[in-house]
Order: C-alpha cells, then structure tokens, then sequence
C-alpha cells in the first residue's frame, strides 16, 4: 500500500474560505460601521468556542478508531478489495453512527487514513446523511409520520451504495492514470 499524502494545514480550500471571510468582514466593516463589524466578530468567536470542543472530540474519535482497529482489519472489511459488502458495511454503519458532522467527517477521515477505500468513505458519510436514524426519530417521525420516513428511507437505500460503488471506480480510474503518469 502506498503512503498517504501529506496535507498541509493551509491549502487552496482554506485560502478560499479565508479570503471569503476577510472580504465579508470588510464589506460589514465599510458598509454597517465597526461597532455592527464587532458585534458579528464577537457572535463569532463565541460560536467557534461553542463548536470547538465538539470539533476537538470528532477528531480524538477518529483518531481512537485508527489506533482501536488495526489497518489490515480496517482494509479488510471497508478497503479497495473489500467488494460490495464493504460498500453494505459502510453503508450500514453510516446509518446507524450517531452525531453530527463534527463527528462523522473526522472519523470518515481516519477511516480513509486507515485503510478504508474512497468508495467505503463516501458510502459511510452518504448513508449518514441520508439515511442516519437520528434524524429521522428526532426530526421526521414528529413532523412528517412513520409512512413517510419509511418511504423515504426505502428509496435513499441505493443512494450510498450506487455512491460508493461509483467513487470507488472513479478512484481506481484516477489511481491508473497516476501511475501510468
């Protein structure tokens, strides 16, 4: 297996959102005044405190998961020659994980550090997005009814399947014509 690339902390995603919030922020400050530029500032700051802790726990998750599961198990169950039932497994798990994004993103992350395959890693946080039983307990049975979120989950059921089958053709593809490069 190959070794992962290093990520730098600052890429062209990070100068993206960087320069979007420092362009807003001086548009804010031009057209509202500082006092409204320093009461969004402090909103926000509280906000990032709020969310830090949550961020800082999602990560220590998916870091514990890559130490708790050793790599060849991980590679076996969810990994590139895992087939479709790493695709169901993925899919399965995604559905059942509780959280929210804080979490699942960094433990889809380690996942991926550890072994799984792209396709595994889409399958996990597609089905936790469409499928995830916590918001449909909380959020779509009180609203909506249990006809409608059986429906629903019926029909979101090949979603992450179809997506992870597809990513993990597409890297493979993409992995092909790195070394043929």
């Amino acid at each position: 297996m190959s070794k992962p690339k290093r990520r730098r902390a600052f890429d062209w995603s990070a100068a993206v959102i960087a320069t979007l919030a420092v362009t807003s922020a001086v548009i804010v400050f031009l057209r509202d005044g500082q006092t409204r530029f320093l009461a969004i500032l402090f909103d926000d700051v509280g906000l990032f405190g709020t969310m830090l802790p949550k961020i800082l726990a999602g990560c220590l998750i998916g870091a514990f998961v890559t130490l708790l599961l050793p790599r060849e198990t991980i590679a076996r169950w969810v990994g590139a020659e895992s087939g479709l039932a790493g695709i169901l497994l993925a899919t399965v798990a995604g559905a059942i994980m509780p959280g929210g994004p804080f979490t699942i993103y960094p433990i889809a992350g380690a996942l991926l550090a550890a072994g799984a395959d792209a396709g595994a890693a889409c399958a996990f946080v597609i089905s936790w997005t469409l499928i995830g039983y916590t918001r449909a307990i909380v959020w779509e049975l009180p609203f909506f009814g249990l006809d409608f979120v059986t429906w629903r989950v019926i029909f979101c059921l090949p979603l992450p399947i179809l997506a992870g089958l597809a990513a993990r053709a597409i890297w493979r593809l993409m992995q092909r014509r790195a070394g043929a490069a």
